[in-house]
């Protein structure tokens, strides 16, 4: 684990703000909200692997939305703030924040759930051409 002042030598302040102060941003704003390139999408933070590109669905909700992590990638926990219940999803490896997973909206996807993560938390890689 970093101390704080090395994730702020490492991050950039907004994502210091959303991976290491909980915060979120603004919807439509994110690099990957529309990217929907073979890849992988890892943790800004400390590069650990967290979703694949096929995964990866438009919900139209503005971040980019995920229906499935990578197994024991993220850690879920109950997040009462802002006075509702959702559920925070952070980084397994470092303990970033990502952002939230819904659950039972009907959207078509094979787990009925959508991890909505902030694109400021990621890091894309591209497949290799073939």
């Amino acid at each position: 684990m970093k101390r704080d002042d090395e994730w702020r030598q490492k991050l950039t302040p907004e994502q210091y703000r959303v991976l290491r102060e909980k915060g979120t941003e603004a919807p439509f704003s994110g690099e990957y909200d529309s990217v929907f390139d073979p890849g992988t999408y890892s943790c800004a933070a400390c590069g650990s692997e967290l979703f694949d590109s096929q995964t990866k669905f438009d919900a139209h909700c503005g971040w980019p939305s995920f229906y499935e992590a990578q197994p024991g990638a993220v850690v879920m926990t109950a997040d009462d703030s802002l006075g509702m219940s959702r559920v925070e999803v952070t980084c397994a490896t470092c303990g970033g924040h990502l952002g939230h997973v819904f659950e039972g909206e009907g959207l078509g996807v094979p787990t009925d759930q959508r991890y909505c993560i902030n694109s400021v938390s990621l890091s894309f890689k591209p497949d290799k051409a073939l």
